[in-house]
């Protein structure tokens, strides 16, 4: 699963710390995620997503052998 969490993260200019810190993550979790490693809950994907004011489809993308 693509994702562009560094992009959005970048655009409000806020570090991984500060980005866990407001969802209830670790920050291992926010570079875990950014680098592709980690998909996250459904529940983290949507406090992210209420944090950048986007949708979930706004910042995952699933990649052909996802499906």
């Amino acid at each position: 699963m693509k994702n562009n969490l560094r992009v959005e993260r970048a655009k409000l200019r806020i570090t991984q710390q500060e980005l866990a810190a407001k969802v209830n993550a670790s920050r291992q979790t926010i570079v875990a995620i950014e680098q592709g490693k980690f998909n996250p809950s459904t529940v983290l994907a949507l406090r992210l997503s209420h944090v950048f004011g986007v949708s979930v489809n706004e910042i995952f993308e699933l990649e052909q052998g996802d499906w």
